[in-house]
């Protein structure tokens, strides 16, 4: 695990790469010009003379706390790369009826927003954000990460630290303010943004003299945030506190007592944290966590469709904890990665079928939303698990298995789905994973084989590893 168990985490991390010299030096100047009175795509102010960016969406006059399901912007996505492929990409999310997708604004992506204090670059941001209005999708922003001057770092174009030991750094209690003042910023360029989720994973805030999170900080962070973005517009949708629901050997130290399962037991440090931020809130319209199926030492117990069943015991020790309050999976992961961070081990029918049983374990743990993080890849390598090919080439953008998951799943599960019984023959239940609402039945095959399945009173044939959508 680690000092703070960020040692075995490193396969989730999707960092910016250091920026070069030269044109791109230049650009960072260039684009490096906004205070909040204006900057680069400015195409107006709101009532309070805040500067708003390009043309909103027009926002619903009451947007709902579930934004349904959907996927995470990476460091490369379709918001750049060739204009075939970016447009190809771009049709196939409008065509999904508008996934939702979720952008941090610093990182995975996005460059430094405030290089010094009150003076701000959106270029990145503003791409993305646009690049989600033009897909029809439902944006969402995440609050992380922070700015160097907010964490002892040096201010200024260029000076960006984008190490991973840097990026997970949080602000010190000095800056929680700026920090706020920061997402007032962002919330105000993008008004038409109404969901935002604050931090991620409680980067920085593990307490080395304790061996435990430092919660008390993140929460009042959290607490400065909220107050901030409702000052902001009051139908703002927030939430946290984004917490890993990491897993571990139920007979670890501090394995849960409470919630476990044949899938391990979740760190009793995690919850300890969870519980304190829940208590202490200024207020949250969602809860929003992340996870992998499997342990910290990246076991999957007693395999890797059994340990989704975590995902379904943390979702409800959640919504009892928050009396059901709405729940997101910010992130969720159900193959372990190897060593540089790469999830390419498996067929991609084999990850496609543990992908789907993840979602249905989510939905049954009282989940209404949650994201898929894209693992673009522009190596040349291939792209294991990514949504659509990389855009880098004209010949990209094109949709890959999971982008059909992902968007079917969407699409059958919305918010305020309905979902109701099946029947499974008895020999078959060991063999599958079912989720049915009154008009759609996803059956998954869990296993490397064919079989012959009986759902909903009709039998056939499932391939291995078989994913298989009924109308009802």
């Amino acid at each position: 695990m680690g000092r703070h168990g960020w040692d075995s985490d490193t396969r989730r991390w999707r960092f910016t790469a250091l920026l070069g010299v030269g044109a791109v030096a230049l650009a960072l100047v260039v684009t490096l010009v906004s205070t909040l009175s204006g900057g680069p795509g400015t195409t107006g102010t709101t009532r309070d003379g805040a500067t708003v960016h390009g043309t909103p969406a027009r926002p619903s006059a009451a947007p709902e706390p579930y934004v349904g399901w959907g996927f995470t912007h990476t460091r490369y996505s379709a918001d750049e790369g060739a204009g075939a492929a970016t447009t190809r990409v771009e049709q196939l999310l409008t065509r999904s009826r508008g996934l939702a997708q979720n952008q941090a604004i610093m990182g995975w992506g996005a460059d430094n927003p405030e290089p010094v204090q009150g003076h701000y670059d959106f270029g990145a941001l503003d791409r993305r954000i646009d690049f989600m209005r033009a897909s029809g999708g439902t944006p969402v922003i995440t609050l992380c990460c922070a700015p160097d001057w907010m964490k002892g770092g040096r201010a200024g174009v260029g000076n960006t630290n984008w190490s991973q030991s840097a990026l997970e750094t949080a602000p010190t209690p000095d800056h929680y303010q700026d920090y706020a003042d920061l997402a007032a910023t962002v919330a105000r360029r993008y008004p038409d943004v109404k969901h935002f989720i604050v931090w991620n994973e409680f980067k920085g805030f593990w307490n080395d003299a304790r061996s435990r999170w430092d919660y008390e900080g993140y929460t009042r962070l959290y607490n400065l945030v909220y107050t901030a973005l409702k000052k902001v517009d009051k139908d703002i949708m927030v939430g946290g506190p984004y917490l890993d629901m990491d897993s571990v050997d139920p007979r670890e130290q501090n394995a849960s007592t409470a919630v476990k399962g044949p899938w391990g037991a979740v760190d009793q440090r995690v919850l300890d944290a969870f519980s304190y931020w829940n208590a202490h809130k200024a207020g949250a319209d969602f809860t929003a966590v992340d996870g992998s199926s499997y342990t910290r030492d990246d076991d999957l117990l007693p395999d890797e469709f059994a340990a989704a069943d975590k995902f379904t015991a943390v979702g409800e020790w959640i919504r009892r904890q928050t009396h059901d309050l709405p729940l997101w999976w910010a992130e969720y992961y159900v193959e372990p990665a190897d060593g540089n961070g790469n999830r390419t081990g498996w067929t991609e029918p084999r990850r496609v079928a543990a992908q789907a049983t993840g979602l249905i374990a989510l939905v049954k743990g009282g989940a209404g939303s949650g994201f898929y993080w894209n693992p673009e890849d522009r190596s040349g390598r291939g792209c294991a698990g990514c949504l659509w090919t990389p855009t880098d080439s004209a010949g990209g953008g094109r949709e890959l298995p999971m982008y059909d998951l992902v968007s079917r799943f969407a699409e059958a599960f919305p918010p305020g789905t309905r979902y109701t019984s099946v029947s499974v023959a008895a020999d078959d239940v060991p063999n599958v994973r079912v989720l049915a609402s009154d008009r759609t039945v996803l059956v998954v095959n869990t296993q490397d084989r064919t079989i012959s399945a009986q759902i909903d009173g009709k039998r056939f044939d499932m391939g291995p590893y078989e994913v298989k959508w009924l109308g009802r």
